[in-house]
């Protein structure tokens, strides 16, 4: 019965944020804790609202978001920028991915 109640706790509280981003038009990422990527081309990509640096080479950049994980794949990747929750990639991108699992 608990595991119900937080449930439809849970619902209820995306509903309102839904609601008033769309009363107020906010954008969706300012109010849902959504990632914003914003790709150059496949030279760059940058991704603001993240949770974590999971993984990184020249190949492949893990990402936790609040829900799942982003993956980027491509070759001869550089961070250019990592702050706490932004993140500036460069390289030649071939593959963005969103991801369900949880994070590591």
């Amino acid at each position: 019965m608990k595991g119900e109640g937080g449930l439809l706790m849970k619902k209820f509280r995306q509903q309102i944020k839904r609601w008033v981003t769309q009363k107020m038009e906010l954008p969706a990422d300012v109010m849902m804790d959504l990632p914003r990527i914003t790709m150059i081309g496949q030279i760059h990509i940058y991704i603001e609202n993240h949770r974590g640096l999971l993984q990184f080479s020249d190949t492949e950049l893990r990402l936790l978001l609040k829900q799942g994980q982003l993956l980027i794949k491509g070759e001869q990747f550089v961070l250019r920028t990592m702050l706490p929750e932004e993140i500036l990639l460069e390289g030649k991108i071939a593959q963005v991915l969103y991801l369900d699992e949880p994070g590591k």
